[in-house]
């Protein structure tokens, strides 16, 4: 888990996932001999589970039963129904919202037990409102991409809670101290989102932001002071890389964290990280409820990886596949001006291939995308490596793009991790590198490039910056309506909340047989590595 440290890892339940496939659970990363038929056979399998994952079921739905799908429905809604402060604060009092687009000056002492509000804006968003989670009804569990709940492929309709600012708000802004603070490693679009969190809390009237250094640690060293925020500190932050209040992994207890929080008298979190950062911050919600605080934790989704369940996409993947370019075309030149030239670049993605495929398909450079979903031979008459060969001697050149996470079974496992108890993992670029010179019979050219830090520390590019904007507005509006343990993010071009360890039970990955895939498939024109 990406930011916590074995101490405040939670443990978190979550109810049996009906319509998705544990990409993890298949059977071919385990084996030794990838050249064997055993793993042949192996691959046979998971290709049959590819084809059936989505028609596997929950035991405890009931098929024969002619109510199976509202029954269905109904306990969809009660899993991603997202938590509100009165679930445990009934007697919380609710207050018009100060905020409006017709009245753009901050809320003032006057209107301490009274806010502003504009009856005839239709700006806000109704509690009910909800945002269609799929879109596509698949008519057979053998399409392309098919997320079925049942053998039939029954179409099931699953809402999900719309994101924006309620006419009711939970906490009067003169009494709000808002913190942020960023987890994990660095991602571009960390001060686009920093920036957004402040500028809108002072939009609400909120005079006490602060920034919390250095991820979790900065609830417990002593060392780090905590950082005033206003729009005049972070107005120009968003036009560098990096983040203003710096991360780390790692941190003290849960426990220590609330009890930092009740001292500074911080009743609003906003968390930026991935999945390890957003089950540290489940968890200081469920602390906060324990406690009966009065404080609202949201999380905004950090990963470069973009994997994330039910998202669209995380702020800074966009900018990580346009940085990407910039590597593969320089591995492209080096490739083509060398005699017999090779140009590897190795991506982020330890778990996820999204960064590596979309780059490759963006570039249209590519000649071999490996990546972790999919399992591949390096050496035999099927493998990469003689691939490699005959692309040499068919083009004089080639060009590869590998995810982190590739192929890790051929790499010796040292048991070693990082400070968020994340495997770390052996370079599967250098591996492939030094196997090419090994089996290849003739001498080629071989560049190895890997931007990884160049592309975490550049600043977000538009697209980046425009998701953050919305991403930290919405962050803003949910904890001012009242909702705790939520976050953020983009489903089907609209923004939702959603309960937090539903998009943290597993990572999202590449489907192998979804169309995005196939297409990749079909730009590089890479045969099956099997």
């Amino acid at each position: 888990m990406e930011a916590l440290s074995s101490a405040i890892k939670p443990t978190l339940a979550f109810p049996p996932r009906t319509a998705r496939c544990d990409h993890k659970a298949l059977p071919f990363r385990s084996v030794k001999n990838p050249s064997s038929n055993h793993f042949r056979n192996r691959r046979k399998i998971e290709v049959k589970a590819q084809v059936e994952k989505h028609v596997s079921t929950a035991a405890s739905i009931d098929f024969s039963d002619p109510d199976w799908k509202s029954k269905y429905q109904k306990e969809f809604e009660a899993r991603f129904s997202i938590p509100h402060i009165t679930d445990v604060l009934h007697d919380a009092v609710s207050y018009p919202s100060p905020f409006s687009l017709r009245m753009r000056t901050p809320v003032s002492p006057d209107f301490a037990e009274g806010y502003p509000s504009d009856d005839e804006w239709h700006g806000y968003i109704n509690n009910n409102d909800r945002v269609l989670l799929k879109v596509i009804h698949f008519s057979s569990p053998t399409s392309a991409g098919a997320e079925c709940i049942d053998p039939g492929c029954t179409w099931v309709e699953q809402w999900v809670h719309r994101a924006g600012p309620r006419d009711k708000i939970y906490f009067k802004p003169e009494e709000v101290k808002a913190a942020i603070v960023t987890c994990g490693g660095l991602c571009p679009g960390l001060n686009d989102v920093i920036r957004q969190i402040v500028v809108t809390l002072e939009i609400y009237g909120v005079k006490k932001i602060v920034g919390i250094p250095f991820g979790y640690r900065g609830f417990s060293d002593s060392n780090l002071a905590e950082m005033p925020l206003s729009r005049k500190v972070v107005q120009n932050i968003h036009l560098s890389g990096g983040s203003l209040l710096g991360v780390s992994r790692g941190g003290p207890t849960i426990s220590e964290i609330v009890d930092s929080m009740e001292e500074r008298g911080i009743n609003m979190l906003f968390v930026l990280g991935g999945n390890g950062t957003h089950a540290g911050a489940n968890a200081i919600h469920e602390e906060c409820r324990k406690r009966r605080l009065k404080v609202a934790v949201v999380g905004v989704p950090k990963t470069i990886d973009n994997d994330i369940l039910f998202m669209d996409k995380t702020f800074g993947f966009d900018t990580a596949v346009e940085e990407a370019q910039r590597a593969i075309y320089s591995a492209y030149i080096e490739a083509h001006s060398a005699y017999r030239g090779i140009g590897i670049v190795k991506l982020m993605g330890r778990s996820s291939g999204f960064i590596a495929m979309q780059a490759s398909l963006a570039s249209g450079q590519i000649d071999i995308c490996l990546i972790p979903e999919v399992p591949f031979n390096l050496h035999g008459p099927n493998g990469v490596l003689s691939h490699l060969k005959y692309l040499l001697e068919t083009k004089g050149s080639a060009v590869v793009c590998v995810a982190e996470g590739a192929g890790q079974d051929f790499l010796q496992k040292t048991n070693a991790t990082d400070a968020s108890g994340n495997i770390i993992f052996g370079d599967i670029g250098v591996h492939i590198q030094q196997e090419f010179f090994k089996e290849i019979g003739f001498p080629a050219d071989v560049k190895y490039i890997d931007p990884t830090y160049m592309i975490r520390a550049c600043r977000a590019n538009a697209s980046d910056g425009i998701l953050c904007t919305v991403l930290g507005q919405n962050a803003v509006h949910g904890a001012f309506a009242g909702y705790s343990g939520i976050t953020i993010g983009i489903c089907n071009t609209h923004y939702v909340y959603f309960p937090i360890p539903e998009v943290i039970a597993q990572p999202k990955v590449v489907d192998p047989n979804s169309r995005m895939w196939h297409r990749c498939l079909t730009s590089t024109g890479q045969p099956d590595f099997i």
